[in-house]
């Protein structure tokens, strides 16, 4: 399940190496970020100097749950650590406790993100190891070129759905869009323009290298 948690109110409790990637994630996601700590990384407080976030270096109180989508919980001390997912229980909101998998209503999957396109990975919270190696594989597999082919798939479904042709046809034509063969064919496209753009940059930087020489 892919949560979208623009505009959300996300409570984070401990801000520390662990909570850190946590609440960059929560940033990316475009989430209020709230975040409860008594002491924080410099890249925590460097976030909320710009206003990415709302910092408090102050215990962790159960009222901090109120009007609270979804919360964070990355504390050394597993007591406090039960204590706010109950608190969430009893409240229905959303909790995860880092590393804690019976403490938890949903995992942090490892993911690749290619511009739209997310694959998570998980293990059910039974092996992040794993889940971040299997991420590294699909990385390769699943290169930075797919970012563009998949925001060209994006525009021409909306054209094509725009269209007057029949549903079958709409539905075969996306389908065609999608087939390895539609996808060999756009990133040899946008290798060739790459290659093209870099010759155009080495052949302009030439040309200005000789002018320098000239001025000389």
């Amino acid at each position: 399940m892919f949560l979208k948690l623009e505009g959300k109110r996300c409570l984070v409790v401990g801000a520390g190496k662990v909570g850190e990637p946590k609440i960059a994630s929560l940033i990316d996601s475009g989430a209020d970020v709230h975040v409860l700590a008594l002491e924080a990384t410099e890249a925590v407080h460097a976030w909320a100097q710009a206003g990415k976030i709302t910092l408090e270096i102050r215990p962790y109180a159960a009222p901090d749950l109120e009007n609270t989508f979804l919360a964070v919980v990355a504390t050394s001390s597993r007591s406090l650590n039960e204590s706010i997912y109950r608190e969430a229980q009893r409240r229905r909101v959303l909790c995860n406790v880092v590393d804690v998998p019976e403490y938890c209503d949903f995992y942090y999957g490892a993911v690749v993100r290619r511009g739209d396109l997310q694959i998570a990975i998980s293990t059910n919270g039974q092996s992040p190891s794993l889940a971040q190696k299997l991420r590294q594989q699909l990385e390769r597999q699943f290169g930075p070129a797919y970012a563009q082919w998949v925001a060209d798939l994006g525009e021409t479904r909306r054209l094509v759905l725009a269209s007057n042709l029949d549903p079958q046809r709409k539905r075969d034509l996306l389908q065609s869009l999608a087939s390895r063969q539609a996808l060999d064919a756009a990133l040899a496209e946008q290798s060739a323009r790459s290659e093209e753009e870099k010759s155009e940059s080495a052949k302009s930087e030439s040309e200005s290298e000789e002018d320098r020489s000239v001025i000389v």
